[in-house]
């Protein structure tokens, strides 16, 4: 076989080669979703984010909890008569008496009845905590498929610069043998230079896939917060594939956080309404208070007093703002009522196009094999004519650019399959750390909501700050 045939085939086969030789240790797409699970910052702010929103329920319950004052207060009179009482050496004297009185003690305020309102205030923050837990599992199956995505085009951008490197090595070869016909008088100077131009071309394809390369490497890193290492070619999702893609779109109309978040936030603005209408209905309280007085004179007519008081409030008219607030939450209601059914119509959208992209690339990939193959044996079959004079340099060329066409091509192709793969999981909920058994601990957000939710004391957070 001549050292052009060999390149030709070198082309082919050392990508591949390539991708069966890597180290036992190379990071996987698990490792590298688990990996984003735990480091992502905006994934972790997402958590911090939704610990906070916890805390109003604790908020909405204050309502109707005891508020308790301690009060001090205290008064320095002086009283000035208006008449002198008395003339004597040096003028009429003025009376004054001067007076400091002090008091101390606790009041207490205590909500019976405010029209149900802290009661459907909590409901509402209730489902608002459920509605954002959903959209927080929404982000994590982003940040997954993120982590996917960066993986994958770091696969592809390595086999693209093996590829081209293979090129730039065949087309050295395609230079050195136009020289040498050149110098025996069997090819032109115009093979040569087409030589030259074709390898001065690959070496500026190589050094802008370096570049694509160093760019993906960048964004994994800001993904999955750790530098990647011995990336290999990674296969299509499998587990969780459904059958058909009527299966599909049920899963997700059914499961997508997406959908349940929107239909949480339905819950809480339906809350809002009852709360606000609950302005318009009587509230009772009742307050308790405890007071020490102290008479600065010296007189011993300090005393204790205590007195309790109900309070009936009944709304007649508050300019009617009362009346624009339950017309504003019943739009907010009918608002989150339309956001689901455009929520699940993005869900169906993405389902389906996630299967159609599967599908496409599954069938481009048999496509791109095919290609190749075809395409490598012209290139054989077209040096070998260049070889007994019925071909040019320019129609190897021609058929190398094939060849490397159908190369990318096929990396291309498997790239868009894997990532439609998850893509397609993604959309039905089941790109998960459980969906998808990844070595990493699941957060899990009902945790913090159970220790805070019912709170009455204390500044630190759960995790001690």
């Amino acid at each position: 076989m001549s050292i052009l045939r060999k390149s030709a085939l070198a082309a082919v086969l050392v990508p591949a080669l390539l991708a069966t030789t890597l180290p036992v240790s190379a990071e996987t797409v698990a490792g590298a979703m688990a990996k984003a699970y735990a480091n992502n910052p905006d994934l972790n702010a997402a958590r911090a984010a939704l610990r906070a929103i916890d805390e109003n329920v604790t908020i909405a319950k204050a309502t109707m909890r005891p508020q308790i004052n301690g009060v001090a207060e205290a008064n320095a009179t002086r009283r000035i008569y208006d008449k002198p009482i008395s003339s004597g050496l040096f003028g009429p004297e003025i009376k004054r008496t001067d007076t400091f009185t002090s008091a101390f003690g606790i009041s207490v305020s205590q909500q019976i009845f405010d029209g149900f309102q802290t009661l459907n205030n909590v409901r509402s923050a209730e489902a608002n905590v459920l509605a954002n837990r959903e959209a927080l599992r929404a982000q994590e199956i982003s940040i997954l498929l993120a982590a996917v995505e960066a993986y994958a085009n770091i696969a592809r951008d390595q086999a693209i610069v093996g590829i081209r490197k293979q090129n730039l090595a065949f087309l050295r070869e395609q230079l050195n043998a136009s020289r040498a016909r050149l110098e025996v008088g069997e090819g032109t100077q115009t093979d040569v230079s087409l030589s030259e131009s074709q390898l001065a071309e690959a070496q500026a394809l190589l050094v802008s896939a370096e570049a694509q390369l160093k760019t993906s490497e960048a964004v994994y890193f800001q993904i999955v917060g750790d530098v990647p290492k011995n990336i290999k070619q990674p296969g299509p999702a499998t587990r969780g594939i459904p059958p058909t893609l009527d299966q599909a779109v049920a899963i997700g109309m059914r499961e997508h956080p997406t959908i349940l978040s929107a239909e949480r936030s339905v819950d809480a603005a339906g809350y809002n309404v009852k709360a606000a209408e609950g302005t318009m209905l009587p509230g009772v309280s009742i307050q308790g208070d405890v007071f020490k007085s102290v008479n600065g004179s010296g007189s011993t007519n300090d005393n204790v007093e205590g007195s309790i008081s109900a309070r009936v409030t009944v709304p007649i008219y508050q300019g009617g703002a009362e009346y624009g607030q339950i017309r504003q939450a019943k739009e907010r209601l009918g608002q989150q009522r339309i956001l689901v059914d455009s929520a699940r119509l993005e869900i169906q959208q993405t389902i389906i196009s996630a299967h159609t992209q599967l599908e496409a690339a599954r069938a481009a990939i048999q496509a791109n094999l095919a290609e190749i193959e075809a395409a490598d044996m012209a290139l054989k079959g077209v040096i070998e004519e260049r070889n007994v004079g019925q071909r040019t340099t320019l129609d190897v060329l021609i058929a190398q650019q094939t060849v490397l066409d159908a190369q990318e091509s096929l990396v291309l192709s498997r790239r868009v399959e894997v990532v439609a793969s998850y893509s397609l999981l993604a959309s039905i909920a089941r790109l998960t750390v459980r969906g998808q058994n990844l070595k990493v601990a699941e957060y899990r957000a009902e945790e913090h909501y159970q220790a805070v939710k019912d709170k009455w004391f204390g500044l630190r957070t759960v995790d001690g700050r």
